[in-house]
């Protein structure tokens, strides 16, 4: 394997061909920033699916300095990330639906005027708008304080800035994209955790992929948690519109959500003072681990999915926000290591996982737009097969307080 540069690009050649191109946006190890970035299928002269990926800086108010990519696919896909905000999706649109919602936070807040510990803890609100944000990884769930330390919401990962980033297109078709980023949860005498981002999509298509690797980079073991806070609002989110998903079981997270669980699959229209209400899930499992969670609108001729991996991500959250529009009208698919019970709690429980010196895991998610009744059909058919005949466990009680 051999690297050239070329056009401000790495070419990676494998026995004398040309594999792919690499441009990297941001190293801070070389303090390199590409700041705005164009790069198409036309520039690469490419055939087939026309597609663009553009980096953009933001400026004005609280998203002053923050940078946006976009993948766009003209019959496909338009995806938006963050790498400032730990390079999370934004939004996905295609086909005249997206995955996403309308949070009250409407700018891209760059992490530097976000301070985690207002609020008690809740700072992380205050920048919280994305389709898909990354809770983690030293600690995710509730706030807490313990023995002077304040675990904050959901951790730090979404508001970190990608210190590399990294843009490669395959040469071959069908020319897949790949955005790499590197996070790091670095503190002295307590962390050493850094996190490759991969989002892999094929230009053309109305599915993409999360792939992240998590290295504990220490010389000493380290807890980690992780839970894909995975939302989505209109137009697929509505009254009438359903969870699916196969499941061992169902609780409520807490007393007030064990008002909703008769109907905790199913959601309301946009509804003034209602509360969120969460609900903790069990997945089950096809023989290879695999499993698939999907919100579907009311005709059922639209939804989204994410497939995921039981081994990596053996639990799931459903949260149900259906409050007024401007208020936050949202739901959430969140597969993860843990529940959102705070880290205390879930430590208490069993359900903090820990990697040795030097280890590394992983974890991949497939998110799919369902743009129309056959793509919807297919997964509600893929939801009944792994489910087969066995019942969905409903538990009345919480298994945590807070």
């Amino acid at each position: 394997m051999k690297k050239h540069i070329l056009a401000g690009a790495i070419l990676v050649l494998i026995s004398g061909h040309a594999a792919a191109k690499t441009w990297v946006l941001t190293d801070a190890d070389t303090s390199t920033e590409l700041g705005n970035w164009h790069m198409s299928s036309t520039q690469l002269k490419y055939s087939g699916e026309d597609f663009s990926i553009d980096q953009k800086v933001l400026h004005g108010g609280k998203q002053e300095g923050s940078k946006v990519i976009t993948i766009t696919s003209k019959d496909g896909l338009t995806i938006m990330l963050s790498p400032t905000r730990g390079m999370d999706p934004l939004k996905v649109t295609g086909h005249g639906i997206r995955l996403g919602w309308d949070s009250p936070v409407n700018e891209v807040v760059n992490p530097a005027y976000i301070n985690l510990e207002s609020r008690n803890g809740l700072g992380w609100l205050e920048g919280f708008n994305e389709m898909m944000v990354r809770a983690g990884f030293e600690w995710t769930g509730h706030p807490v304080t313990k023995d002077g330390v304040i675990y904050t919401l959901h951790g730090r990962a979404g508001n970190t800035p990608a210190s590399k980033v990294e843009v490669t297109v395959e040469d071959q078709a069908p020319h897949e994209i790949r955005i790499r980023g590197l996070l790091k949860e670095h503190a002295f005498k307590k962390s050493n955790l850094e996190v490759w981002t991969e989002l892999r999509y094929i230009p053309g298509q109305d599915s993409f992929t999360i792939h992240d690797v998590l290295t504990n980079k220490a010389d000493y073991p380290h807890d980690y948690q992780i839970i894909y806070h995975s939302n989505f609002g209109t137009p697929i989110l509505e009254k009438d519109a359903r969870f699916i998903a196969p499941l061992e079981s169902v609780s409520p997270f807490n007393d007030y959500a064990k008002k909703g669980l008769n109907n905790w699959a199913t959601y309301s229209g946009p509804t003034k003072d209602f509360d969120e209400m969460v609900f903790n899930l069990k997945p089950k499992a096809d023989s290879n681990g695999k499993t698939i969670a999907a919100v579907i609108n009311s005709k059922g001729d639209k939804g989204a999915s994410i497939e995921f991996d039981i081994h990596q991500l053996p639990l799931l959250t459903m949260w149900k926000n259906t409050d007024t529009l401007k208020q936050g009208y949202v739901t959430g698919i969140e597969p993860g290591t843990n529940y959102a019970y705070p880290v205390t709690v879930e430590k208490e429980q069993g359900r903090v996982k820990q990697l040795q010196p030097g280890q590394s895991t992983e974890f991949t998610l497939t998110y799919s737009l369902l743009k129309d009744s056959a793509a919807v059909q297919k997964v509600e058919q893929r939801v009944k097969n792994i489910q087969g005949n066995e019942a969905v466990n409903i538990d009345g009680k919480p298994i945590a307080v807070e």
